[in-house]
């Protein structure tokens, strides 16, 4: 099979010889029990911090390394997938949500948020979504009333990641209720917050480790001190942070991918029918073929919109062809790959059937594939 196309150097592969032997260490032999409490260890945050596995962007000032190149991401989400790792919130917290506070902070929040961030004390998540509005941020009915030196918050977000875990949650709300996308802001609440609560840790199809919440919002007083860039400013920052959120997710869909064809490759070598190894029936050898080319496009297209978002060159279209695109594959790739399993696939000791539950959310988070293409016809005038 031809080599995988790398846009990696060095100190890439190095960084990845570090984030292996944390998860073959930290991750893996726990992820078992993880699963069926629902949530990962606390601990596990911690010591992902210690080994530098989290926020890479954070200015040293704010204890960070302040490295702002997308390939660590790529790279933890490649080992991340290969260990099976996905109860962990990494990404959530450190492609997703931590950019906002980097981006949109002051430096006093981010004197007193980054810090614990990058060192895994403190665990983030985002709210956007509600019960009634998904996709649409714009539906969204959360509000924020301005009470002089504070907000009084009121509203309920769900399927929110990290809600569990979360100690700062940077809430989506309407702080002018008539100002359309402009009312929108973005204020961050702390755990311990009088008001806020937390409901149960969702039952879900995949990604049984990862705590998903939902979040209630009674009454809270938020400090204008917590309001996290200009008043109304909300909408505007998050359509400038999805692109790379969606690229993320991109990247754990094309990690998953090539793990998914690893997977099938050593399987068919090693189970056989009618006295010969299933790999040599030319069904097979085709399906695969068609897998490691899919693949093979998948990943240069992704190295490509890394190299692009390093270089401030990801426009919201792109983003949202590489999200749709490659999570539309994997789903594919996976579902095939449980045929070739056959009945082991669809066993839960076997990684191909928890390969396949965890990736079934990949086209939905972040923007389901409907509104992605949406997104991208509108940029194409239509």
């Amino acid at each position: 099979m031809p080599e995988r196309p790398s846009i990696l150097e060095q100190e890439h592969e190095d960084f990845r010889a570090v984030a292996r032997a944390f998860f073959d260490k930290e991750v893996v032999p726990f992820h078992g029990q993880w699963e069926r409490d629902g949530i990962v260890d606390r601990e596990v945050w911690r010591r992902a911090g210690e080994r530098g596995l989290l926020c890479f962007d954070v200015d040293e000032a704010y204890g960070g390394p302040g490295i702002r190149d997308f390939r660590y991401n790529m790279v933890l989400a490649e080992e991340s997938a290969r260990a099976g790792a996905s109860g962990p919130g990494f990404a959530v917290h450190t492609d997703i949500i931590v950019p906002y506070l980097s981006s949109l902070g002051t430096d006093e929040q981010k004197q007193r948020w980054l810090p614990g961030c990058v060192s895994g004390d403190l665990v983030t998540a985002i709210a956007m979504t509600e019960p009634g509005a998904g996709s649409d941020l714009q539906g969204i009915r959360a509000t924020a009333v301005d009470a002089g030196d504070h907000y009084v918050l009121n509203g309920s977000k769900t399927f929110i990641s990290n809600g569990i875990l979360a100690d700062l949650v940077v809430v989506v709300c309407r702080t002018d209720p008539d100002a359309g996308h402009q009312g929108i802001s973005l204020l961050v609440v702390e755990r311990g917050t009088e008001g806020f609560e937390r409901g149960r840790n969702l039952d879900k199809m995949g990604l049984h480790a990862q705590d998903t919440a939902e979040l209630s919002f009674t009454d809270v007083r938020v400090p204008k001190e917590n309001l996290l860039g200009a008043e109304g400013s909300g909408f505007v920052s998050l359509m400038e942070n999805l692109p790379q959120e969606r690229v993320s997710i991109g990247c754990i869909a094309v990690a998953a991918i090539e793990h998914v064809l690893d997977l099938c490759l050593a399987y068919v070598q090693e189970r056989e029918a009618f006295g010969k190894p299933i790999g040599t029936f030319q069904h097979n050898r085709f399906l695969l073929a068609e897998m490691a080319t899919e693949a093979h496009i998948a990943r240069v297209f992704i190295n490509d919109c890394v190299l692009r978002l390093n270089a401030g060159e990801v426009d919201t279209a792109l983003a949202s062809m590489a999200k749709w695109w490659t999570t539309e594959l994997q789903k594919r790739v996976v579902d095939a790959g449980v045929q070739l399993h056959g009945g082991y696939g669809y066993m839960n000791e076997y990684p191909i059937a928890k390969a396949y539950v965890d990736s079934r959310i990949q086209t939905i988070y972040g923007g389901t594939t409907e509104i992605q293409k949406e997104i991208i016809g509108r940029m194409l005038g239509l």
